[in-house]
């Protein structure tokens, strides 16, 4: 029996996004989300989807 979580996550990641941060960044990130119990690669995503929802909702107001 498949949850909505499930059905959620069989979205395709076909795309990777190839960034260089200094090595204390980059472990201080993953420490971070270890303590959270998340992923790194969770967290970018979702801020990727809030930053573009932000500029989207910003460029409504500058039309309106």
């Amino acid at each position: 029996m498949a949850d909505g979580r499930q059905k959620k996550n069989k979205k395709k990641k076909d795309s990777q996004l190839i960034i260089r941060v200094s090595t204390g960044e980059r472990d201080a990130f993953v420490d971070a989300c270890d303590d959270l119990d998340t992923s790194a690669s969770r967290e970018i995503r979702r801020f990727m989807r809030e930053f573009v929802a932000a500029k989207n909702a910003d460029a409504k107001k500058e039309k309106s």
